[in-house]
């Protein structure tokens, strides 16, 4: 134990990590601008290329900065996971989807173990970041590690640290986001919570990796139940003839007791749409009802379909029939001014309008492709210079290098989803 506390002391101590995605990769860099040696394990043959290269393909991430790096032989990559055994710490940052039953699907977590196994050695430090259900690092990971012999907190170091990235985010990244960390045992969180510390500002040490698993579930649970409030708030404001932007930001003027969450087409992305079903399926298991998590869920899945009766509603007061009309979506991002769409509820908008019947294109400068129900779809590059030639334009993610002043004064019909032309006026323009 004195031996690895002393390499990260010194900076000395090399760095694995398991997942060079949206999360792997920013910890990456961070571990390598602190110092350390950091080498990143990956399957995907064309992320190891780039890295090699010194190249980013994850927009929050500099090329220059991860060029810099590598040069400095501070940050590698590679598709050889027998590396791991020359790593005093590996961090496993995989994904964690549902199936589509809406159960947790740990294969990913399962795969990278059954990899850090065959090389597990004494001293090291096991973490794992991969946001999953309460119980996963003490009930699945510590068993599958400890199948070769060596024991956790004895002759290993297990812990969990829940990954906070937010893309996009110019204000809080990596260092200065404060990191949650909860070990197997004290000595695993004192490591773990060491490790961390030598690269981020703060480091927050919790009493088990299960709380630190439910760290993760509850803030994005939280997030998800308060959207679907939100995007209910909606729905009633339209019922009640009330504009919900008006009077969100009426009572965000309140200076306690409020927090602003704002409606939208639903909810996208790789964790909120996602994470509170990790807890939901973990609680039944104990035969406890998630109702909120459950009702959250109903609520902002249904958001795509009122999206779309609310504008063939819009489209009727010019006479014009969804079915034979012509839209144009701005965004297919899960949120402003990223490249990720997983998740994004503009797949579920654009799917629906198919359905309808209406001829459906989308602009999205940061997605310039998609897959979507087996067929690919494209960005229309010059869309936003024949605004004229579609029924509607319907905002969806509100990227801000688009200049909807001038989509207000072009188009024909706006539906504003995302409230991006707020204080612009107009009869053609609708709000959510």
């Amino acid at each position: 134990m004195e031996k690895i506390k002393k390499l990260i002391r010194e900076r000395k101590a090399k760095v694995g990590i398991v997942g060079m995605g949206y999360v792997g990769l920013p910890l990456a860099v961070e571990f390598a601008k602190g110092g350390f040696a950091v080498t990143g394990f990956e399957v995907d043959v064309q992320k190891v290329r780039d890295l090699k290269a010194g190249q980013s393909y994850i927009p929050d991430v500099p090329s220059a900065e991860v060029g810099a790096l590598a040069k400095k032989g501070l940050l590698s990559a590679t598709l050889d996971f027998s590396g791991l055994k020359k790593q005093d710490a590996v961090i496993i940052c995989v994904p964690t989807p549902l199936r589509k039953s809406k159960d947790p699907d740990v294969s990913y977590i399962v795969a990278a173990v059954q990899e850090t196994r065959k090389f597990l050695k004494r001293g090291q430090i096991i973490i794992l970041e991969s946001t999953t259900y309460p119980g996963t690092t003490k009930e699945l990971v510590k068993p599958m590690l400890e199948a070769g012999g060596l024991k956790a907190g004895k002759d290993f170091y297990l812990a969990f640290s829940p990954e906070r990235v937010d893309p996009g985010n110019s204000k809080y990244g990596v260092k200065n986001t404060p990191k949650v960390v909860g070990g197997l045992t004290p000595a695993c969180t004192e490591l773990a919570g060491g490790l961390y510390a030598a690269v981020i500002d703060r480091v927050l040490k919790v009493s088990s990796t299960e709380a630190a698993e439910l760290v993760k579930l509850l803030e994005n649970t939280f997030r998800a139940v308060n959207i679907a409030m939100i995007n209910e708030m909606a729905l009633m404001c339209d019922k009640l003839g009330l504009d919900v932007w008006e009077v969100i930001n009426a009572a965000a003027s309140k200076p306690f007791g409020f927090m602003p969450f704002y409606p939208g087409p639903g909810i996208g992305g790789h964790c909120i749409p996602l994470d509170p079903h990790y807890l939901g399926w973990k609680m039944k298991t104990l035969n406890f009802e998630p109702r909120f998590i459950e009702l959250a869920g109903a609520i902002n899945s249904s958001m795509p379909d009122h999206v779309v009766a609310r504008l063939g509603e819009i489209l009727n007061t010019r006479g014009k029939a969804l079915s034979r009309s012509k839209i144009l979506m701005i965004g297919m991002a899960y949120k402003p001014d990223i490249s990720d769409h997983r998740e994004s509820p503009a797949h579920d908008v654009l799917t629906l309008l198919d359905k309808t019947g209406a001829k459906a294109d989308y602009y999205d400068p940061y997605v310039p492709a998609i897959e979507l129900d087996g067929e690919s779809r494209r960005s229309k590059k010059d869309a936003l210079k024949k605004l004229k030639t579609y029924d509607c334009v319907m905002i969806v993610t509100p990227h801000s290098c688009i200049d909807y002043r001038e989509i207000a004064k072009k188009a024909r019909l706006v539906f504003d989803t995302r409230n991006a032309t707020k204080g612009i006026k107009g009869k053609n323009i609708f709000r959510l």
